[in-house]
């Protein structure tokens, strides 16, 4: 097998692999994966400003 034939064959793997990345990523299955990973941030700070608002209710009540 010469250089060329080996540069060829590398090309075509990684021209597989990017296609199915592609199809993994843009899959309608995988849809609610991303939107809830992409919404978690928000999540935390909706966790962290009841954190703060429970902690100044319970320094007020003392």
């Amino acid at each position: 097998m010469d250089y060329g034939t080996f540069r060829g064959i590398f090309t075509l793997v990684l021209m597989v692999l990017i296609i199915a990345i592609a199809i993994w990523a843009y899959s309608k299955n995988r849809k609610t994966e991303f939107d809830d990973a992409a919404n978690s941030i928000f999540d935390e700070d909706e966790k962290r400003s009841n954190s703060v608002a429970k902690n100044q209710q319970e320094s007020n009540n003392e």
